[in-house]
């Protein structure tokens, strides 16, 4: 069973970064594919990025593009969400996914019912 474990969490004024970090650990997790999702209170989880297995193609939420940066460090085996110009309504719990990258997977990636594993998630509070 992959295991996600994010961190990075936190309060922060508008207009300040956060980077973000999700650890993988258990069975070799080289095929699949990592996502970043946030969930604000009362709201639906929704799509803010996802990167492939080998690092090579990245997508945004267009909430959140040409703000934010995922990233995949082979070594480390964790991936990155770097955050730039946060806004208060970037305020939610960030949660990491992880899936088997099939063939077809990226087509769907964005939907949150495609994504098999999940971690525990990590507050980011946005304050103006």
């Amino acid at each position: 069973q992959l295991h996600l474990v994010e961190s990075g969490g936190g309060s922060v004024q508008a207009g300040d970064s956060l980077t973000l970090s999700c650890a993988a650990s258990g069975p070799s997790s080289y095929s699949y594919a990592t996502g970043w999702f946030r969930q604000a209170p009362g709201a639906e989880r929704v799509f803010v990025a996802a990167i492939d297995h080998a690092g090579c193609i990245r997508q945004y939420g267009d909430i959140v593009k040409d703000r934010f940066t995922i990233s995949r460090d082979h070594v480390k085996g964790t991936v990155s969400l770097q955050m730039n110009r946060l806004k208060r309504e970037d305020s939610a719990v960030y949660f990491c996914s992880s899936s088997y990258e099939s063939v077809n997977f990226r087509n769907s990636w964005m939907n949150v019912r495609v994504w098999h594993h999940w971690g525990q998630g990590t507050q980011v509070t946005v304050s103006s």
